[in-house]
């Protein structure tokens, strides 16, 4: 890429400016697409307590772009002080939301509209280097990720809307079944962990920093349908020893027993996919299972989840080299060939897609698909400092949140790189979450 270096670095001005305004327009693009499918009631509706209603998002994402692109970067008077507390995330829980005197439809998109003209404006004349909020572009890659993040809610809350479908997009290309090894050896020793230099990364990526995994195993792919099954049939749900206490005392309060939106019909597993009936599709890597499934799948098939250090070794560190990629691939940027992004299908590829996305060390699909989640839990990095506010990452750190890594589907490349972090409470099933597996290299 043009004017770009290895870390992902832009060194050319206008070229940053069009990779702003490309991510910017991306994002509003499919922010249009997911509030324009369905009739105005649908979008003040609140389809679960777990989400927010569609219109909430839609004038939360003008409004966090008008905070930062046009008060904080250019000095602008606010345009709806009034609104602020509305829309600030913090203030006020999803399950609260709906009694909110929030924006109407279209009040909501004409806002965000015209917030997003005057950034343009703002993007213009932006000068990239002095303030650490503009160096490089920071603060429009924050937002373009930020909407992206939304759209992924937004998502999330159009899977768990009843009624007829809404949105379409073509399935991932077939693949032939996977036959290479069902796991990979990382070798041990050290690498660099997260990144100082990658400039749209958020605060909790940062800073880089040494840190040593003994050697292990993972997973070549993300678990399957057809192995999860296994674990099902095998009673999984119902032997304590599986799972953690707490775990447990989860399953059976909730009397879960697959993963969300699946059932038993006729003697096959069916799942609701975007208001779609379907047979689970066994190639698929399994979907929508808490933390708590995981780690109990783990178990039952003698192994564990992944620690972020080992994930993030099996994504980014090239033995040959020894250096620490943006992503499996290479520093190359994504492209279709290399994973799985966007919103571009509605579904994970088949495990062992992507062939040119793999790691050197062969491990595949490490980057979307599927969130994986980790056995960590959400900690700062040692020198972590909040910036450019703390309720992005600092108010979460602690035992609470398990971390996520690799982004889904339904995640935007700008918000997706193999030092990214994602977290979660280890009951979350709405997300797009699966998994894959590791045990230690001298087991």
């Amino acid at each position: 890429m043009t004017g770009t270096t290895a870390s992902g670095r832009l060194t050319d001005p206008e070229t940053l400016r069009q990779r702003a305004l490309d991510a910017l327009t991306t994002a509003r693009d499919r922010t249009a697409l997911l509030t324009s499918c369905v009739e105005d009631p649908e979008l003040t509706a609140q389809h679960s307590p777990l989400m927010s209603p569609l219109v909430w998002d839609l004038a939360h994402i003008g409004n966090q772009e008008e905070l930062w692109l046009l008060r904080a970067v250019a000095g602008r008077e606010a345009m709806r002080p009034e609104i602020d507390g509305l829309y600030d995330a913090f203030e006020h829980a999803r399950s609260e939301r709906p009694s909110l005197p929030l924006l109407p439809p279209a009040e909501a998109r004409a806002y965000a509209a015209e917030v997003r003209g005057r950034a343009l404006d703002v993007l213009e004349s932006a000068a990239f280097e002095g303030a650490r909020l503009t160096e490089s572009g920071f603060a429009f890659g924050m937002i373009a990720q930020h909407e992206q993040q939304h759209d992924e809610t937004m998502l999330i809350t159009h899977q768990l809307r009843r009624g007829p479908t809404a949105l379409t997009a073509p399935d991932p290309a077939p693949a032939a079944p996977f036959t290479g090894p069902v796991e990979v050896l990382v070798p041990g020793g050290p690498f660099v962990m997260g990144t100082s230099a990658e400039p749209w990364a958020l605060d909790n990526e940062r800073p880089a920093h040494r840190r040593t995994v003994p050697s292990f195993f993972i997973d070549t792919t993300p678990v399957t349908n057809a192995a999860y099954q296994a674990f099902i049939e095998d009673g999984g749900y119902g032997e304590e020893r599986w799972w953690t206490p707490a775990g447990w005392e989860h399953v059976r309060a909730h009397g879960i027993e697959a993963p969300l939106f699946w059932r038993r019909e006729g003697g096959q597993w069916l799942r609701r996919r975007f208001g779609v009936t379907e047979v689970v599709p066994s190639e698929e890597p399994v979907l929508h299972v808490c933390w708590y499934e995981a780690d109990a799948y783990a178990r039952w098939a003698g192994r564990r989840l992944p620690t972020e250090a080992e994930w993030e070794k099996a994504a980014r560190h090239d033995p040959v080299s020894g250096r620490s990629t943006r992503y499996p691939w290479g520093d190359e940027d994504p492209s279709p060939v290399h994973a799985n992004l966007g919103q571009r299908h509605l579904r994970p590829a088949p495990a062992g897609s992507y062939p040119a996305g793999a790691s050197p060390l062969g491990v595949r699909q490490l980057i979307g698909d599927v969130w994986e989640w980790t056995s960590s839990d959400f900690e700062p990095y040692p020198g972590f400092v909040a910036f450019p506010y703390r309720e992005y990452s600092e108010v979460f750190f602690g035992p609470e949140y398990k971390v996520l890594r690799g982004g889904s589907f339904a995640v935007d490349q700008v918000a997706c790189r193999g030092t990214f972090r994602n977290w979660d409470l280890p009951v979350r099933r709405q997300i797009f979450s699966g998994f894959r597996t590791a045990r230690d290299g001298d087991a």
